[in-house]
């Protein structure tokens, strides 16, 4: 089955674990079937959004693709710790747009997903605006962050934070040519 602490084997043990096609879950998410075999075999995806839909209808939490099952608490991250659990690449061939380190491994009993998040700075054509469920907390640490939200257009420098509902359509990239570091909490109520 391939690396199973790769995020597409990992999506695919559960989808498989509950017995359902990959058209299945492309229809009860509204993504399409292509995209579930590309998520699964290249873990490529371009967003948090279609991660989300997909945990719905797997009926998992987000950070069930990223870490083990046992729940323990309390949960420290210390960053000399921290490995690589995501990589979003917003185009196929593309380097990775944001590189993801969980921060709650172990608790598997979670109602939010917080994250440290590498953004790396990415071509003006590879921006894209998507909306999901939920909301969204950041922090910015390092660098500079462009942030759309609906139609306006904020720029944050180290120690801003945003917070925002999700399905508004936004996009979150670095802005220039440096990456930004940022700890972000992500809450979807179901």
């Amino acid at each position: 089955m391939g690396d199973p602490s790769k995020l597409g084997a990992r999506i695919k043990k559960w989808r498989e674990n509950q017995e359902m096609s990959r058209q299945q879950l492309a229809e009860s998410t509204g993504l399409t079937e292509q995209f579930i075999t590309t998520l699964e075999e290249e873990n490529l995806c371009p967003s948090i959004g279609p991660l989300q839909k997909i945990a719905r209808a797997l009926n998992v939490r987000l950070g069930t693709f990223m870490d083990d099952q046992i729940s323990r608490d309390p949960i420290i991250s210390r960053k000399s710790d921290r490995k690589i659990d995501l990589t979003i690449q917003r185009a196929r061939g593309r380097r990775a747009a944001f590189v993801f380190h969980s921060l709650a491994h172990g608790k598997s009993d979670r109602a939010m997903e917080p994250f440290f998040v590498e953004v790396l700075p990415e071509p003006e054509g590879d921006r894209r605006l998507s909306s999901h469920q939920g909301e969204e907390f950041i922090i910015l640490q390092y660098g500079r962050l462009k942030v759309i939200y609906g139609t306006e257009t904020f720029f944050l420098e180290p120690g801003d934070t945003i917070y925002y509902n999700s399905i508004v359509p936004h996009y979150v990239g670095a802005d220039g040519d440096e990456p930004a570091g940022l700890y972000a909490v992500l809450y979807n109520p179901d």
